[in-house]
């Protein structure tokens, strides 16, 4: 339970479902007093308050799970390091890979819990013996793209009570109708452990600040900056350059290149990429290791994309049928088979 309007009604209606219901809210801050205040992020100290009323409104027990080590290391030590070596995390992927599905189902298996139930909008379906993971009714909602990194084992113990029907406007109407109190609670947004929005800030105060340069792609020097880590492909914005482009069009990330703390930059048309190379795969039923039409999606609120897609024993590669533009590496790609996951990878390579 996050202390959030989802995860409550989740637990609602579990308990009207009559199982045996415990709430958990995770303690993932080393350092309490870090924890911010205010509706942004997620995990707080009042977000465990909130979790915790709203536990005591449906009558079930209610603990508070110290993980902040395990995601120190799994979660935000991770972040720092795919920044420094010029990649692009999703920590929200990762924090459900290696913590939230993983750390707490293991400790919940431990203790004679059969399932763990969240407020994430998928659905899950039962096929032949598998449990298969689907894209939500609740487009807008879909969290599909962030649970594409748990496997079979993983996904025969999830529940996910608000994927199959539920609007956003609905969870919210039910919240009020049983009295709980975060019904008009907004949604948690940004990074948990960077609750002020400002990613270039946390990092350069843990990974420091060395000069650099920005060059195009004739490799001229068109302005500077105080960290590679800084920046993403297809950023835009904050590049501060001294050099406009000669065309006099805005210039964009092309890439990153933290041997030598350079950040390359250009038009948007070279972003453009056709080719996808995915490693460390993970399939959330079995392995498939052939070439299918399928879809792909490369954000966590990103479209669809229509693409042939071949699965390896390693990976996979996927050919768009149309360009996508500001694709980096180390963001997941998740493949489709319609509505249904089939897998997911960690983009290692991307071609025009």
């Amino acid at each position: 339970m996050s202390g959030g309007v989802d995860s409550a009604v989740a637990a609602a209606r579990m308990v009207d479902a009559g199982h045996e219901v415990t709430g958990v809210h995770l303690a993932l801050s080393k350092n309490p007093q870090t924890y911010r205040s205010g509706a942004r992020g997620c995990c707080s100290l009042e977000d465990s308050h909130d979790a915790r009323r709203a536990a005591d409104m449906l009558g079930i027990p209610f603990y508070v799970w110290d993980f902040a080590e395990r995601f120190a290391a799994d979660v935000v030590d991770d972040f720092l390091a795919e920044y420094a070596a010029g990649r692009t995390p999703n920590p929200c992927l990762r924090c459900n890979e290696k913590i939230k599905f993983a750390a707490v189902l293991e400790r919940g298996i431990a203790l004679g819990f059969d399932a763990i139930a969240t407020g994430h909008y998928a659905v899950l379906r039962q096929d032949a013996g598998r449990t298969q993971l689907w894209r939500s009714a609740e487009a807008a909602k879909d969290q599909s793209y962030v649970l594409g990194v748990l496997d079979q084992r993983q996904l025969s113990r999830c529940l996910f009570p608000l994927g199959l029907d539920t609007a956003k406007a609905d969870v919210r109407a039910e919240a009020a109708a049983r009295g709980l109190y975060l019904a008009k609670k907004p949604d948690s947004h940004d990074i948990c452990f960077i609750p002020s929005g400002d990613t270039a800030g946390f990092l350069n105060r843990h990974l420091g600040t060395t000069s650099g340069e920005f060059v195009d792609t004739a490799g001229e020097v068109v302005g500077a900056h105080v960290g590679s880590h800084q920046f993403t492909v297809g950023q835009r914005r904050g590049l501060h350059l001294g050099v406009p482009a000669s065309d006099g069009q805005p210039r964009y990330v092309l890439g990153i290149e933290p041997a030598g703390n350079r950040v390359v930059v250009g038009p948007r048309e070279a972003l453009a990429i056709r080719s996808i190379d995915g490693i460390r795969p993970t399939w959330t039923e079995e392995p498939v290791l052939h070439t299918w039409r399928g879809l792909v999606q490369l954000r966590a609120h990103g479209e669809p994309l229509p693409a042939t897609i071949e699965g390896r024993p390693d990976g996979v590669r996927v050919e768009l049928d149309a360009p996508a533009h500001g694709i980096a590496p180390g963001q997941a790609v998740v493949c489709y088979d319609g509505d249904r996951v089939v897998g997911s990878a960690t983009i290692a390579a991307t071609e025009r």
